[in-house]
């Protein structure tokens, strides 16, 4: 394993296919899904741990998220990382953010419109990880379903010569899309955060039985939700997988998605609905306690 912090020293390193990985650390087991992905894959695996402050519109939210660098440098090299490229904000932003990327109509809606700007920084930001590493592919996550149309899009966009792989939601025994934010859950909040996944897979479940109206599918979620008085949900919608778009009717791959608030921490999730041969992908759970929780009680 090599750690480095200049987008020079990583190219210097770079030997075959590569393949990227873009954190902003402080791993789960759904990065290291990632991490065994490229390595199934590429020749020379890169993961890059960066807290981008572009993305935070909340300077306190930004101040809370969890670091631990040499715990994500052991966690990374048994998974199968070559690379850990851990730059500063001066080798990101050497001039400030004068330079920035946006990608229109992708981002508009659901985290578009409840976190402004947010998607001009993960563009900007994965922008630079592209044009400084120049990966052959580059894994996400489908936990950020929108993320992924968007960086998808942008990399068609702007000619970029990187595959762009997503990967299954890697959720935890009973449920709860893994993050990073889920260690700031109180216990009774984080038992009831389960709810989202649950309310979701109601949704699922009512697709699978044919139901394609993103009005009754939303529904189905909002529902439970709100009898569990300490979930604020910010929005409950069907878009589609490609472009993002909100839609009325699942005709073609979307997903469903939610995003709530719990003890002013805010989670998001989704599960995959497929119009075309009414399939669903729920992701996948891990067995144990997860890594998070560093031994501690997982609630």
């Amino acid at each position: 394993m090599t750690v480095l912090t200049t987008f020079e020293a990583v190219r210097s390193q770079r030997r075959g296919s590569v393949g990227l990985v873009p954190t902003m650390g402080y791993l789960h087991e759904g990065h290291l899904s990632l991490i065994e992905a490229a390595a199934a894959r590429c020749e020379t695996v890169i993961l890059t741990i960066f807290v981008n402050p572009l993305q935070f519109g909340d300077p306190s939210d930004l101040d809370a998220y969890p670091a631990d660098l040499p715990r994500d440098i052991t966690l990374a090299t048994g998974a199968g990382a070559d690379i850990v490229f851990a730059p500063g904000v001066e080798e990101m932003y050497p001039a400030g953010p004068t330079v920035g990327v946006s990608v229109s109509d992708v981002g508009d809606a659901m985290e578009g419109k409840f976190r402004p700007g947010h998607f001009d920084g993960v563009a900007t930001v994965v922008a630079k990880l592209f044009a400084g590493i120049a990966p052959d592919v580059a894994f996400f996550g489908r936990k950020d379903a929108q993320q992924l149309a968007l960086v998808t899009t942008m990399a068609a966009g702007l000619a970029m010569p990187v595959d762009v792989a997503g990967c299954p939601i890697v959720r935890e025994p009973d449920g709860l899309a893994l993050s990073s934010r889920n260690t700031r859950l109180s216990r009774e909040d984080h038992t009831d955060a389960v709810n989202l996944s649950k309310a979701l897979f109601a949704g699922a479940e009512l697709f699978t039985t044919g139901e394609r109206h993103a009005r009754a599918l939303t529904a189905a979620v909002r529902e439970p939700l709100a009898k569990v008085p300490s979930i604020d949900v910010e929005y409950v919608e069907v878009a589609d997988s490609t472009t993002a778009e909100i839609v009325d009717e699942v005709t073609d791959s979307s997903f469903l998605a939610v995003a709530a608030t719990l003890g002013g921490v805010r989670l998001i999730d989704n599960v995959l609905v497929d119009g075309r041969d009414g399939s669903v992908d729920i992701g996948e759970r891990i067995d144990t306690q997860s890594i998070l929780y560093g031994g501690g009680t997982c609630y």
